[in-house]
């Protein structure tokens, strides 16, 4: 009986309540020391939205989603949802402290599913003794039910346990690691545990502020492909260009106390955002102008009485003109650019049979390497086989290994560490942490080089201990700043970076001259900052001509995570390797000259481009200046040079393809 009036309850409202918005934002104002973060913001999110909050750190994008997730409260405004509706929340930073097995900790997202079916019954029990059925009540009984009854279907897997395996080994964990307790894993692994408690779950609503930040590249890309096809509704905030294109087909801005709504991923939206500021810009000149005309108009005819009727209509005229408004919008980036890399000879390292182990653990193994002058590299793979330990033995860190690592000739080397800005001295200030290392000269630029990266004279006598992330990873790349190096080992630069100081890096990175050595797991950050990658898997590396996408094409898989499910078709790189590395050599180093020439070519190109540009557009202003266009129109000399501009600008363009076909072909 119970059964055969659930199907039929469900049945009757299932297409009443699929307009029904999961979320609905009323006129939310929210503050945050004495800064309005949100004015009378009002949207509404819609069942299996995909939306992702974009804006500069600091806009209220975390805010927003603990406002979601009711874990704070707005100054005024409503949130309207469901009280039946599960939302599950990760913060960007927790403290777990289970300890409790990773296995067992991730079983305790089942532990509602008894309660669910409990209060699913006893709904179902009021039901049937009801009979008002035309009531508000008895409706609202029927709407709670069906939203019980479906997530109970949803997350009442048979097998809890397969599934709660399934989801921690796409994020990352071996079946070894299930029995270990969770609190012996780091707090970016405790993270990944949390993450795997919502997602099987299974709630209506899912909000993450920066899950990548906790991820491998290849996690990451199982993540993507989790969420793809999630049935209920997603709200994430992230940094990664690439996983908000992959995931969200909404995009909202927060910015100065206001949000702009776009119904598409990331990338059309920065299209989209910048035609609606050059909308706003073009609107706001073409009402100054009218404006300037108008009060020119009453000025000369204020005291005219033939003309007062037209001078007191074009006054109300003003009077009543809307005035176009522009986005306050904080154009403020870090900028910057490394040293001159110093001369090292053309060997930058060897390494020869090296293996390292933490205490029985063993991590690398007999593996070999040999990088040239000038390389571009990229470390990627899972986070725990070895890509930071390489990275500290080679900077001199770790010393207990077997095997041998040799630097070459005049080699120096800048290294940033995964907590790097953990390493901080909490207790300095801003401009004592610069200080306390600098030597000569630049101790007269510290200010200017505190200022390239944001930070202005009130900051820099903050104490470390009161920055935040993203503030803290600006002053530890500053650090970089003070030393020329040639070789540049970077240990995920990027996280807590928002998305333009992201690209400022990158194109400092791009313009370096040095040798550099990457790890990241950002994949449109590594995209064209590497010309070899080396694969970290089963505690050996292996080598890949070209950059982290021409990786995944010559694997022919579709994301990275396939490369755990594939056989492997190759032996590993062992002490072979290092002979084969050495025949390549003069290969690979002429191919990364003519790289490196070319893009430079190319960097010129674009530069002299942009200043053509700049020149006919200030020519056209002309055309288009009603006091000037006739003069310039007859004037032989200036159409001459007009046309000479032109001329020599699509010439540049033909170049640059010219260029970039160069570039494609010798990239192959």
């Amino acid at each position: 009986m119970k059964s055969s009036l659930n199907n039929l309850f469900a049945d009757l409202i299932i297409h009443f309540f699929d307009f029904i918005a999961m979320i609905t934002i009323n006129n939310l104002s929210v503050q945050f020391s004495g800064i309005t973060l949100f004015d009378n913001v009002s949207f509404v999110i819609d069942d299996k939205d995909r939306i992702g909050l974009v804006g500069k750190n600091g806009a209220g994008k975390s805010t927003l989603l603990k406002v979601l997730a009711g874990m704070q409260q707005p100054e005024s405004g409503t949130i309207v949802k469901s009280k039946e509706q599960s939302v599950g929340y990760l913060p960007q930073e927790l403290l777990p402290s289970s300890t409790m097995s990773v296995i067992d900790e991730a079983m305790t997202a089942f532990a509602h599913i008894k309660q669910l079916e409990n209060r699913m019954n006893a709904l179902l029990d009021e039901i049937s003794a009801r009979t008002d059925y035309e009531s508000a009540d008895y409706e609202r009984l029927l709407h709670s039910h069906y939203e019980i009854s479906e997530r109970f279907r949803l997350i009442n897997v048979a097998n809890g346990r397969g599934e709660a395996e399934k989801i921690l080994m796409g994020l990352g964990f071996m079946r070894t690691d299930f029995d270990r307790k969770v609190n012996e894993f780091s707090s970016g692994w405790q993270m990944r545990v949390e993450l795997a408690k919502i997602l099987l779950k299974r709630p209506d609503i899912i909000l993450l502020d920066e899950p990548t930040n906790h991820l491998d590249i290849v996690s990451i890309a199982w993540l993507e492909k989790f969420l793809a096809s999630y049935f209920g509704t997603i709200v994430l905030v992230s940094h990664d260009r690439a996983f908000l294109d992959n995931v969200t087909k909404r995009t909202i801005e927060i910015t100065a106390g206001k949000i702009y709504d776009y119904k598409v991923s990331y990338s059309d939206y920065v299209v989209l955002m910048q035609q609606r500021r050059a909308s706003q810009q073009a609107l706001l000149t073409s009402q100054q102008r009218e404006i300037a005309e108008i009060e020119r108009f009453i000025e000369r005819f204020r005291y005219k009485a033939t003309k007062a009727k037209q001078v007191q209509s074009r006054i109300k005229r003003i009077e009543k003109m809307e005035l176009a408004n522009i986005d306050e919008v904080d154009l403020s980036t870090i900028h910057f650019q490394f040293p001159p890399a110093p001369h090292s000879g053309k060997v930058v390292l060897e390494i020869n049979n090296l293996t390292k182990s933490y205490g029985n653990k063993e991590i690398l193994s007999d593996i070999s390497l040999l990088i040239a002058k000038g390389e571009k590299i990229a470390f990627v793979g899972r986070n725990g086989e070895g890509k930071s330990t390489l990275s500290k033995i080679i900077v001199g860190e770790l010393t207990d290994y077997s095997g041998q690592m040799k630097l070459g000739h005049n080699v120096s080397i800048g290294y940033f560490a995964q907590n790097q800005a953990a390493l901080l001295n909490p207790n300095l200030s801003v401009f004592d942490t610069i200080d306390q290392i600098a030597v000569g000269d630049v101790r007269k630029r510290i200010r200017t080089i505190l200022g390239s990266f944001l930070f202005d004279q009130n900051d820099i006598e903050k104490k470390v201990k009161v920055l935040s992330g993203g503030e803290k990873s600006r002053l530890a790349l500053a650090k970089l700043l003070l030393t020329p190096v040639n070789l540049l080992i970077l240990d995920e630069p990027t996280n807590h970076l928002d998305i333009d100081s992201k690209n400022i890096l990158k194109q400092a990175l791009l313009r370096y001259d040095g040798t550099l050595i990457l790890v990241s797991h950002d994949r449109d950050f590594l995209s064209g900052l590497s010309d070899t990658l080396y694969e970290f898997k089963d505690k050996k590396i292996k080598m890949y001509k070209g950059d982290v996408f021409d990786f995944l094409k010559m694997n022919e898989i579709e994301d990275l995570n396939a490369l755990n499910l594939k056989k492997q078709e190759s032996k590993e790189i062992s002490s072979s390797a290092n002979a084969a590395s050495k025949a390549s050599y003069q290969q690979s180093k002429e191919q990364s000259k003519a790289i490196r020439k070319i893009k430079s070519n190319i960097e010129k190109t674009e530069a002299h481009i942009e200043h053509l540009e700049a020149r006919i557009a200030d020519m056209d202003a002309m055309f288009h200046d009603e006091q000037k266009a006739f003069e310039v129109a007859n004037d032989k000399e200036f159409i001459a040079s007009y046309n000479n501009l032109k001329a020599e600008l699509a010439a540049s363009m033909e170049q640059w393809e010219q260029l970039q076909t160069e570039l494609a072909q010798s990239s192959e």
